[in-house]
């Protein structure tokens, strides 16, 4: 591996989290190891082990992003990953906001449906676990 690359999953573990890169890393495949190693290296090399902004930010701009964008799949990833980041509900709330206005309500609408099913999800899960 490269410094990059070691950089880029050393982030990637902080964020995600161990056992989901773990689960990543062992579904790879000789077919997906190219595009599993540009994201480790382009995404959390280049652009998330950046030290311009924090964690916090980098998290809020992703999801607000991905709710823009109605990426779903990889939105419920980040929405499970705020605390690892230091981001909060309310930022997440917050940054819905901005969705809603430059990216329409619709968008926003279902991604916030999503957050409360994530939200009651992570509480029902610590109320097990407590």
């Amino acid at each position: 591996m490269t410094e990059l690359r070691d950089k880029g999953m050393a982030i990637r573990r902080r964020v995600l989290g161990s056992d989901h890169v773990a689960r990543a890393e062992a579904q790879k495949t000789a077919f997906d190891e190219p595009f599993q190693s540009l994201i480790a290296d382009a995404a959390w090399g280049h652009v998330w082990a950046r030290d311009t902004i924090t964690l916090r930010e980098r998290s809020m701009m992703t999801i607000a992003l991905l709710a823009g964008l109605g990426n779903d799949g990889e939105l419920a990833l980040h929405l499970r990953s705020i605390p690892n980041t230091g981001a909060s509900r309310d930022d997440v709330i917050e940054a819905l906001m901005h969705v809603a206005i430059y990216a329409g309500v619709p968008r926003a609408n279902h991604a916030i449906k999503l957050a409360k099913e994530i939200f009651a999800q992570h509480d029902a899960a610590q109320e097990d676990a407590g």
